[in-house]
């Protein structure tokens, strides 16, 4: 029968966190603990098993404390002899386990974390004040304690000597490390104290390969230089330990016998560290990273190296040098070592292909891990450690060229220095070094419970658990432990991704070292060069941008280099300057911008080309800078729909009670819509029909938007409204065609609602449609948007808006053929949509009439057309280059296309179209165009149309014809594609379009054919 008194034992142990209780109970009891444990009941108070509740697994070092205990008491005799009868060891450790303190701690964490260093402390028991007086020691005290303990062996060989030693004071780094309070705040220390035994450890097997070599030692001067983890002062538990041997000929000795002697003490050296004895082995010493890896000669000399390196080394070796460093041998060896490969190091990165290179061997590494692993891989699966140490790496190697502060071989070092100057986020840093702490915070304590290397999360519930309540978890530590893991990997790939992959990186790769730092001495003459016409402006921008010791100045001063050349890509880069200068001071200052032009995709450099691409571009994003965040946007330059247009603009409008305001915070949206459209224009991410028809939603969402406020103006002075209104496009607008210089042309039609007055509601309607015209003529953020309303009945002279009855009256009685012509692309725009469906009711007749045109009709058009080629060309335009009413340009395309419309749009019902490349498409289907004279018309139209676009993106203004400066139609010829210098042949190619267009034109417009 189990007594209360056991169950109540068995709680509390279970509530302390004994997984074992019972056991843990006999254990408490067994004699090995006499004088140790108090009677149960008794213990609570600082006692040991409150003390053991703390450790990662309690049961552990409960067990592994009675097997010391029973070690070190069968041990006492023999130590009574040797020390004159002083039982010290028993009553020391007893006594510092009986009381709370750093001892007791120590000893307890160390037991609870390895049973390899409890079987340790088993086989020597000695050793227990290693733990319990466990302190920091210098690099130099760890080299004197080892390589005195392979001097001195006590009888041992020099290789157990040298393992008993290394253990020893191991336990004390695991002492330390264990017991403090924040153990991934804390890993800098415990991973540099492990890089220094290790360190130690290979001096004192130097000692020993010496001692091996006897006199052929003295032939040469040797020296170990360490590389990776070793080399960056950031070693794990269990790891090999990565170097490189260099040997050079003492004086009056020949080469081949100086490195003879250096690969004999390179190879017993190596011995040393990693044969198997009664003491088990240390680690592997990796010399895989030498030149030619295994295939080469263990050691070289500094020059041999030196010749490797400048002819042969591949990318991945010089990333494997950032962490060199001499670690044993020869120190002045291996600095001069040091000082023959460090410069190629800082070099690397400007070999062709550097950054893919390193990026491709990033990817092999996750490809040849397991995929059964890949989740469990703390080192080289997605979100490990290995995307920390490459991105960190990567961008040391790409930036520390030209910033020496970045050419740390630690890796939190590296990044702290990399987010101090900038080239990292702040966020972006603080989140990378939480993670690479807490993931090798877990990597160390898996591989301490066995010392066995492992990068490999446990799956036993065990596992998990002891390493759960290793980082502080007590309630469901396993399960704990696995989310904090996953969580972590999670934000490391995201940022890695982001950071390694950005295109900035291989830009600034490509980058010479003196462009690079961007020196002010060399910068005019590197100005010019690039085809900045005005140097000294430009070096007085980057003057403003990078002064000072700002982080923002430092973010600039990695974004120029890169910048310049992407300017200098366009044709007006002085532009591009000025414009990213006027940007950044808008927004220097805020925390989002820079870090969006170095971290995201390639905004950096679609700002860059949009700037010096686009005047109109430009200027639209000086008046709105916070719009540079599309770009980083993946779909930032996807055109709004008109729909979700309307619903922004009139939400931001209704914020509003004033009318002005209000329509001022609609143009806003439209300043910003019309960047997006505009860069999504010069990236190629839009055609010519796409530009058109993003232009006309924007411009419809506005004139709905505005409507919307001028009449709740009107409404206000004169109570509810008296009229219902609508907005007809017309010409470009009504065709879905408009342009980025296009006007609004347009038509205002009323409708008075049910027993209103007719001449008070033409009243109200006329004050709405000025209140429109105002409020849309009032300066504003936005390009303006001018208001045609020519193409109304009766033109100039007639009413600025009329009743639908009154147009219905007028098309029935007074109408001309050019009217009906205009109504061709007649389209609802804003308003009253069921108004909207009875205008098209009404104008359908009158554009696509049942029987075509009379003669006398088709005659009217032709007369029309010429006296507008007569009288409308301005003074000294050159008819053959003008776009819009020279030969072959806009004009002659659309007239010929509407005159078939009106003709057979009865009796063709894809004619029925106010698009005129839908309407030309139709045509030529239905046979009344041949399709060779259809290209030709669609090529003529399509390219006057996009010159005209590509004219006021360039120049921030609209152009008629093709420019005749050289410089802007070079900058015009850019934009569609051409290549530098084209602008030249601008002229000439475009004729020879129009040319043939206009013969299409004579043919079946004039009818000459």
């Amino acid at each position: 029968m189990i007594s209360g008194r056991a169950v109540s034992q068995s709680a509390t142990l279970a509530r302390l966190g004994f997984a074992d209780p019972p056991r843990a109970g006999q254990l408490l009891a067994d004699p090995a603990l006499a004088g140790l444990v108090d009677p149960f009941d008794d213990v609570f108070r600082d006692g040991l098993p409150d003390a053991l509740g703390v450790v990662a697994d309690p049961d552990l070092a409960l067990l592994s404390l009675v097997r010391l205990m029973e070690s070190l008491r069968a041990s006492e005799p023999r130590r009574r002899d040797e020390e004159s009868g002083a039982a010290t060891e028993v009553t020391g450790l007893v006594a510092a386990l009986r009381h709370p303190g750093a001892a007791r701690d120590r000893l307890l964490a160390v037991l609870g974390a390895s049973s390899a260093l409890g079987d340790h402390l088993v086989a020597h028991p000695e050793h227990w004040r290693s733990v319990a007086e466990a302190r920091p020691r210098t690099p130099e005290q760890r080299v004197e304690e080892l390589v005195a303990a392979v001097r001195e062996t006590g009888g041992r060989t020099p290789y157990d000597a040298l393992r008993i030693g290394y253990r020893r004071q191991l336990l004390g780094i695991a002492a330390l490390d264990l017991t403090t309070d924040d153990p991934p705040a804390a890993l800098p220390e415990a991973a540099a104290a492990l890089a220094d035994l290790a360190e130690a450890a290979l001096e004192a097997a130097l000692q020993i390969a010496r001692d091996h070599v006897g006199d052929d030692a003295d032939l040469c001067d040797f020296a170990v230089i360490g590389m990776g983890k070793t080399g960056g002062r950031e070693l794990n538990y269990v790891s090999d330990v990565d170097v490189i041997f260099v040997a050079e000929p003492r004086e009056g000795v020949d080469e081949p016998r100086a490195l003879a002697a250096g690969t004999a003490l390179a190879t017993h050296l190596m011995r040393a560290c990693s044969t198997s004895t009664g003491e088990g082995t240390l680690w592997p010493v990796d010399a895989a990273l030498r030149p030619e890896g295994k295939n080469g000669p263990l050691v070289r000399t500094v020059e041999s190296h030196r010749t490797y390196y400048e002819r042969w080394a591949k990318t991945w070796e010089f990333q494997a040098l950032l962490k060199a460093r001499p670690v044993a041998g020869d120190r002045a060896l291996g600095e001069a070592y040091l000082e023959a490969v460090r410069p190629m190091v800082w070099q690397a990165a400007s070999r062709e292909n550097f950054v893919e290179d390193v990026q491709a061997m990033r990817r092999r590494v996750e490809q040849h891990v397991p995929a059964a692993e890949a989740d469990r891989q703390l080192k080289l699966g997605p979100g490990g450690l290995r995307d920390v140490e490459f991105s960190v790496q990567l961008l040391q190697l790409v930036h520390g060229r030209a910033d020496a502060s970045l050419r740390s071989g630690t890796t939190l070092e590296a990044l702290d220095a990399l987010a101090r100057g900038g080239y990292v986020g702040r966020d972006d840093a603080a989140t990378l070094d939480d993670a690479y702490r807490l993931l090798r915070t877990l990597e160390h304590r898996i591989q301490l419970f066995r010392l066995r290397r492992t990068h490999l999360m446990p799956t036993a519930e065990a596992d998990l658990r002891r390493l759960g309540r290793a980082l502080g978890h007590r309630s469901d530590a396993a399960k704990a432990v696995a989310a904090q893991r996953q969580q972590e990997a999670r934000e490391v790939r995201r940022i890695h991704e982001r950071l390694f992959y950005r295109p900035l990186l291989a830009a600034v790769a490509r980058l010479s070292t003196s462009d690079a730092r961007l020196g002010p001495e060399a910068a005019r003459e590197r100005l010019a060069a690039l085809g900045f016409r005005d140097p000294a402006g430009a070096i007085r921008h980057l003057e403003a941008l990078t002064a000072g010791v700002s982080r923002r100045a430092a973010i600039q001063r990695t974004l120029l280099p890169v910048m310049l050349a992407w300017f200098a890509d366009e044709a007006d880069p002085d532009g591009g300057l000025l414009a990213f200068r006027k940007v950044s001071e808008e927004l220097g200052s805020t925390h989002w911008y820079l870090r969006l032009l170095r971290d995201e995709g390639s905004a950096a450099e679609r700002l860059a080309h949009t700037l010096a691409r686009s005047r109109y571009a430009a200027d639209l994003l000086v008046g709105a800078p916070e719009s540079v965040a599309m770009l980083g946007d993946p779909g930032g330059l996807t055109p709004l729909p008109r729909a979700d247009l309307v619903k922004r603009m009139t939400a931001a409008a209704g914020r509003q009670e004033d009318p002005d305001r209000a329509v001022r915070a609609a143009r806003s949206l439209r300043r910003q819509e019309l960047f997006r459209i505009a860069v999504a224009d010069l990236t190629g991410e839009l055609d010519l029909q796409q530009v058109g028809t993003a232009l006309t939603d924007l411009t419809a969402a506005l004139l709905e938007t505005a409507l919307t406020v001028a009449v709740r103006v009107v409404e206000e002075r004169h109570g509810p409204a008296a009229t219902r209104l609508l907005v007809v496009g017309m010409g470009r607008l009504g065709g879905g065609e408009v342009g980025y210089g296009s006007d609004a042309d347009v038509l205002f039609v009323h409708d008075p609602v049910d027993g209103a007055d007719d001449k008070a509601a033409q009243e109200q309607a006329l004050e709405t449609v000025q209140e429109l015209r105002r409020l849309l003529g009032a300066a504003g953020p936005d390009p303006a948007l001018g208001l045609d309303a020519d193409l109304r009945p009766e033109g100039k002279n007639g009413p600025l808006v009329r009743s639908l009855a009154s147009y219905r009256a007028y098309y029935a009685r007074w109408s001309l053929t050019w009217e009906s012509q205009a109504l061709l692309r007649a389209t609802p725009i804003a308003g009253d949509v069921e108004l909207g469906e009875r205008f098209l009711e009404l104008v359908d007749p009158l554009r696509w009439p049942d029987d075509g045109l009379t003669p006398d009709q088709v005659r009217e058009i032709r007369r029309l057309k010429a006296r507008m080629e007569a009288e409308r060309l301005p003074r000294g335009a050159d008819p053959k280059s003008h776009f819009k009413l020279g030969r072959g340009g806009l004009s002659d395309v659309e007239w010929t296309v509407q005159l078939i419309q009106m003709q057979h749009a009865h009796e063709v019902e894809g004619l029925r179209t106010t698009s005129t490349l839908g309407a030309l498409g139709a045509a030529v289907a239905a046979g009344h165009l041949d399709p060779e004279q259809g290209e030709a018309l669609r090529a003529s139209w399509t390219l006057a149309s996009r010159l005209r676009n590509a004219a006021v993106l360039f120049r921030g203004k609209p152009a008629d014809s093709v420019p005749s400066d050289l410089r802007v139609a070079d900058g015009v010829s850019r934009i569609l594609g051409g290549e530098p210098g084209s602008g030249a042949d601008l002229a000439g190619a475009y004729r020879r379009v129009a040319r043939h267009a206009r013969a299409v034109t004579e043919s079946n417009f004039y009818g000459s054919r």
